[in-house]
């Protein structure tokens, strides 16, 4: 019997512009589209603001950084791939939970913007969206990087 052998395929390039597309239009087509078989106006709603927004917003800002001009940062480039997307979920997923919660708070409390169901949403819809949009940054950054050793 003949052996075949397989011709790993190098990664497609991290672009940045493209990685924020794809974070904004995957959630909001996903949400989007459950929001609107579900008949869930909010959901249809946030899926193309908070969902997607934060999604994008998050992929562009965590990109940048892990790109870090060209010379990716040491420390991200030797830890363990799992690793260093558990280290950055856990830092954007509580960044968005605070800014979520600080915004379902603060606003109403302190602007003439009523509290409103849209706002209590935030404090799911910021850290879940942080938290996949980092995973899905991470891990295709890190596909595109060699580490680095000692």
């Amino acid at each position: 019997m003949p052996r075949t052998l397989e011709v790993a395929t190098p990664a497609r390039p991290f672009i940045l512009w493209r990685e924020v597309l794809t974070a904004y239009a995957a959630p909001a087509l996903t949400a989007g589209a459950a929001g609107i078989a579900t008949g869930q106006r909010d959901l249809a709603i946030a899926a193309c603001t908070s969902i997607a927004g934060t999604s994008a917003v998050v992929a562009y800002l965590l990109g940048a950084w892990l790109r870090h001009g060209g010379r990716p940062r040491r420390w991200t480039t030797r830890l363990p791939r799992v690793v260093l997307t558990a280290v950055l979920v856990a830092a954007t997923t509580t960044a968005g939970a605070l800014l979520g919660w600080s915004a379902a708070h603060w606003l109403p409390a302190h602007t003439a913007v009523p509290a409103a169901g849209w706002l209590e949403r935030l404090r799911i819809d910021l850290p879940l969206s942080a938290a996949l949009a980092t995973t899905i940054v991470t891990l295709r950054w890190r596909a595109t990087v060699r580490p680095r050793h000692a």
